[in-house]
């Protein structure tokens, strides 16, 4: 007997909408709500009524409108020319409907999410005749001038390929032909289509033992992600969550960039629009829009969407991650989608948890975080990629108790506290050193000490431990006055004020200064910590602290920021030059003396 596709609607509630008669109906399925064809998803079926969470705006819609069921999962489209693009939540082209509809979306405008008339260039690499497994590659598709697209056999299918073309096709166009296992032949096009709330399968998950690298030095040398890591930036209005997300998706060594704007202003997705096509990667020499795929939901989107556009973006991050690419991805900020939920959870009448938010708060953000990871990827090849998850956070007023902030720290692994002070003060980024944290530091440990320098860990700790000293300092001379404290208790002072003003602080807006490299990252270190600890041995030797703080090297390490990357040479110039000065100090007080 064949399935009732359409019902009627009973009820609208919002984003909500109510439907009966809808035979066959299964949870998650993709409906077409209304006259208008409004995209929604299946969340509740009782008994003849199937609940709809729709992802457009639902004004005007009434009841005993019909109601169409795709029978199939909300799903995206894989394939050539998901990169230099913007999607919607849902996975529509906004180039493509601002070229045919206008600046404003259309309610119920159904347009493919891939180019169907465009054409690729696919260049086979496997043969006729030759046994292939799940994710092995069977072509290539240059997709932009950095990224190299794998048309990798679907997940599922294992098989002989019958045949195999090389030219210029669509993603509709048959490229292969696979033998299953079951004798039945298989059509392969350069597109695949997955459920967005479906984990994408892979081998095995490997350890997230080598960092990805930001050029932001607080970050890289303090508080560091590995790749395929999990991390979260919260704080409050002001604090610079987004300037430090567009940084991140800016000069990251990842390959690919997934960039979820999700409930954002947007004026802040045109600001990444207008700047990464002008930007060029530092790793590749191209611009970085080429790398970057942009998925916009915006505040004046229908709340509903910001769902759909969290699961879209991580989906999209996993087929990348499954060519063997390490791939970034940035969601600012899922505070604005755990809204969206508390909104659907009220108009469904759910109990409510903390703060008004569902009780599977807790357990949705946990799923999503854990798509990242490390990976071994399907296919013969053992290739390897990764998804590094980074997302911000905006609790109301700053206070990191509220329900989203707190469920989100029990899954990640690493915490980039922002802090309103360090902002009023202009101190950007304003991560709170005291307060962040980084569970991947032991992991990294060897790979500091193969690719940067043997002492690149023990530099890092001693400057933690004098900014905590810092730290302590403070409350004595709160109480008591700088002159209390000792000479080298002052010293102690001045050195933390160099790490924080010259090695912390950084300006995401000057153009040597907005990146900086593991090299220069330790050099810059090392400097100030060579200052710290010849100035230690002169003060123990005798030297005041007024002859240490004169030294003319002093003052080129607060410049020491702005020396260009191909000029770094001059930062080991003026470590010698920090030991020469002080052991000239040195040798005058003797002469002095005798």
């Amino acid at each position: 007997m064949e399935k009732n596709k359409t019902g009627t609607i009973y009820s609208v509630n919002g984003p909500v909408v109510v439907a009966r008669d809808l035979e066959g109906a299964k949870m998650y399925d993709l409906v077409k709500v209304g006259n208008q064809r409004l995209v929604g998803e299946i969340i509740g079926i009782h008994e003849d009524q199937v609940t709809i969470q729709v992802y457009e705006e639902t004004g005007g819609v009434q009841p005993g409108e019909p109601v169409e069921s795709t029978f199939e999962p909300l799903s995206v489209e894989l394939g050539p020319g998901l990169a230099v693009q913007i999607f919607d939540g849902t996975q529509r082209p906004l180039e493509v409907i601002r070229g045919q509809k206008g600046d404003f979306i259309t309610r119920g405008v159904e347009l493919p999410a891939l180019d169907r008339s465009k054409k690729w260039d696919f260049e086979p690499r496997a043969k006729a005749g030759e046994e292939v497994e799940s994710g092995d590659i069977l072509g290539e598709v240059k997709e932009s001038t950095t990224i190299v697209h794998k048309i990798m056999v679907p997940p599922g299918l294992s098989g002989k390929v019958q045949d195999i073309k090389s030219g210029s096709f669509t993603v509709e166009e048959v490229v292969a032909t696979i033998e299953n296992q079951s004798g039945e032949e298989v059509n392969i096009t350069l597109m695949q289509r997955w459920p967005v709330r479906t984990s994408r399968p892979y081998k095995s998950k490997l350890s997230p033992n080598v960092p990805l690298i930001t050029g932001q030095r607080v970050i890289d040398t303090f508080f560091p992600i590995a790749k395929g890591g999990v991390a979260c930036i919260p704080g409050p209005f002001g604090s610079g969550k987004t300037v430090v997300q567009h940084q991140l998706a800016k000069w990251s060594d990842a390959d690919v960039i997934v960039f979820i704007g999700c409930g954002e202003r947007g004026n802040e997705m045109t600001d990444v629009l207008m700047e990464f096509p002008e930007l060029i990667d530092p790793y590749t020499g191209e611009p970085l829009m080429n790398r970057t795929v942009l998925i916009a939901n915006t505040s004046n989107m229908p709340v509903a969407a910001r769902e759909a556009s969290v699961y879209t973006g991580i989906t999209i991050a996993e087929y990348y991650r499954d060519m063997g690419y390490n791939v970034a991805l940035m969601a600012d900020s899922t505070s604005r989608w755990a809204e969206a939920m508390r909104e659907i959870s009220g108009r469904l009448e759910e109990m409510p948890g903390d703060e008004g938010f569902p009780a599977y708060l807790g357990s949705r953000i946990a799923s999503f975080y854990e798509r990242a990871g490390r990976v071994t990827c399907l296919g013969r090849e053992g290739r390897s990629g990764s998804v590094s998850v980074i997302g911000a956070v905006s609790p109301p007023g700053g206070d990191l108790s509220e329900p989203v902030t707190q469920n989100t720290l029990r899954v990640v692994q690493v915490f980039w506290g922002l802090e309103d002070r360090l902002a009023y003060e202009r101190h950007f980024p304003a991560i709170n050193w005291l307060e962040s944290y980084s569970l991947y530091l032991q992991q990294l440990e060897g790979y500091w000490k193969q690719e940067v320098a043997d002492d690149f860990a023990e530099l890092r700790t001693l400057a933690m431990r004098l900014l905590q000293q810092e730290s302590e300092l403070e409350e004595v001379v709160r109480l008591v006055g700088v002159e209390s404290l000792s000479f080298r208790e002052r010293f102690v002072l001045e050195v933390a004020r160099s790490i924080r003003e010259d090695f912390l602080q950084q300006n995401a807006f000057q153009e040597v200064d907005t990146f900086t490299s593991f090299k220069k990252q330790y050099l810059m270190l090392k400097l100030i910590l060579t200052f710290y600890q010849e100035g230690m041995k002169g003060l123990e030797r005798g030297l005041s602290l007024r002859d240490i703080m004169a030294i003319p090297a002093r003052e080129r390490i607060g410049r020491a920021k702005y020396i260009p990357e191909e000029e770094i040479n001059q930062l080991e110039e003026l470590i010698g030059e920090i030991k020469e000065e002080i052991d000239a100090k040195l040798r005058g007080e003797v002469e002095s003396n005798v």
